[in-house]
């Protein structure tokens, strides 16, 4: 399978293929309303005015998996996004990164680019970067600030 076989919920329950995205350059963001990492959301939004009309998006995909932090229906999070960050990049449904539960998508990123010792997503805010060819490039632990990245996704665009 490649990245474009898997289909997500987006935040309004609709069926998203993400097939829709080839031809793009992605970075694929785990998120949270309540965690330390939140106001990366700022620097995410940078990042995507800053390269969107050169083949850019963002995916954000809440979880609540880590110390509940992301609490709250789909229409919460997007409601807190938009007022607090104006994010404007597409946000998805709630799921879950790690375990049984885990979403396919994220278990396939996983297994593209492991984390230190684990292939486990360790917090909120991990990044996967993914190249116009539906290739995982890279992975960022939650520490790494959005801006930060801009090197990298400036190389690969």
């Amino acid at each position: 399978m490649t990245l474009y076989d898997y289909t997500v919920k987006n935040n309004k329950g609709e069926q998203v293929s993400l097939s829709a995205y080839k031809g793009q350059t992605l970075l694929i963001v785990n998120t949270a309303t309540g965690c330390g990492f939140t106001p990366q959301y700022k620097g995410l939004q940078d990042l995507y005015d800053t390269y969107k009309d050169q083949g850019f998006t963002i995916l954000d995909f809440p979880c609540n998996q880590f110390g509940d932090q992301a609490p709250g229906s789909a229409a919460e999070i997007a409601e807190f996004c938009e007022l607090r960050y104006h994010t404007t990049f597409p946000q998805f449904a709630k799921i879950d990164v790690n375990g049984q539960t885990a979403d396919p998508l994220y278990t396939y990123l996983k297994s593209k680019k492991t984390g230190a010792l684990t292939a486990d997503i360790k917090w909120n805010f991990t990044k996967f970067l993914v190249d116009k060819s539906g290739q995982v490039v890279k992975r960022y632990g939650s520490a790494k600030k959005p801006e930060n990245i801009a090197k990298d996704l400036i190389d690969i665009l």
